[in-house]
């Protein structure tokens, strides 16, 4: 079994183990990635020697008693979706004509623990979307510089006391991200290594005192509609033992992604061979 396979089934057991406590009965989400996966396979289309088209548009069909109880777990579900998507089609050798979009949709015709995948594929613009993975929470980079720390002045307030005040910044000029130890008393390692300064490449691991943070890049479709909008705007005012505040009036905003093939972050296997 290669990197790609344990990695991934690695994710489906993030996926499906994070919200199993939910599940006692019904549909898992676990099941939703299978079916997700089996939707790529059934309709990849061979364009050319080296490119294998698939759906990137995805409606996810639920019996209304699923679709409930998926609707309460937020953002975090789609999220992780859209990623396991990303990885398959990499293993696969898939590629997508613009960004990935998964919907939940509600079908009262439908019994309890039954799922049916529609897909399309639809061309256009791709958002990528770099987001750090903290404790069991994810943040999305808002800024060009995020301070990650202990202390109420970080942009990302973590309660860790193996962390000082501001322990680490992350770095993201809209292509590359990279991760400085900003001087802290008991240091950083990435990937098990001491950190000073280094890239920040996605699924790397940083590691501060007790706390792992995980650098991810999502590949979405930029002008999808968002089904968890309103969670997602209230859940960073949310009480929880990581919080983000918002970007500071002197920060610069996310610089738009770059769309030059040479500084282009690929995780997702959109771009294909150039």
């Amino acid at each position: 079994m290669g990197l790609l396979d344990n990695f991934e089934k690695g994710l489906e057991r993030a996926v499906n183990g994070a919200f199993a406590k939910t599940f006692k009965s019904g549909l898992q989400p676990v099941e939703i990635t299978a079916a997700l996966k089996r939707e790529l396979e059934t309709n990849a289309a061979v364009v050319s020697r080296d490119r294998i088209l698939v759906p990137n548009n995805f409606k996810v069909n639920l019996a209304s008693g699923d679709y409930q109880r998926m609707l309460q777990l937020g953002p975090a579900l789609i999220d992780q979706l859209i990623q396991l998507v990303q990885q398959h089609a990499t293993r696969q050798g898939f590629q997508f004509a613009g960004g990935i979009t998964i919907v939940l949709i509600e079908n009262p015709r439908m019994s309890d623990g039954m799922v049916q995948i529609t897909s399309s594929t639809v061309q256009g613009a791709v958002s990528w979307t770099p987001v750090l993975d903290i404790g069991g929470k994810r943040y999305p980079i808002t800024s060009s510089r995020t301070i990650i720390g202990r202390g109420s002045d970080a942009d990302i307030t973590v309660d860790d006391t193996g962390i000082s005040r501001q322990h680490v910044e992350v770095l993201w000029d809209g292509s590359r991200a990279q991760a400085r130890d900003l001087g802290s008393t008991n240091g950083s390692t990435l990937n098990g290594a001491r950190l000073t300064k280094a890239p920040f490449e996605p699924e790397s691991v940083l590691q501060i005192g007790r706390t792992q943070i995980i650098f991810r890049v999502l590949a979405q479709a930029a002008a999808s509609a968002d089904q968890y909008a309103d969670l997602r705007q209230g859940r960073a005012s949310s009480s929880k033992p990581a919080q983000q505040r918002p970007a500071a009036a002197n920060q610069q905003d996310l610089p738009p992604t770059d769309t030059g093939s040479a500084n282009r972050q690929d995780p997702g296997g959109f771009w294909g061979k150039q």
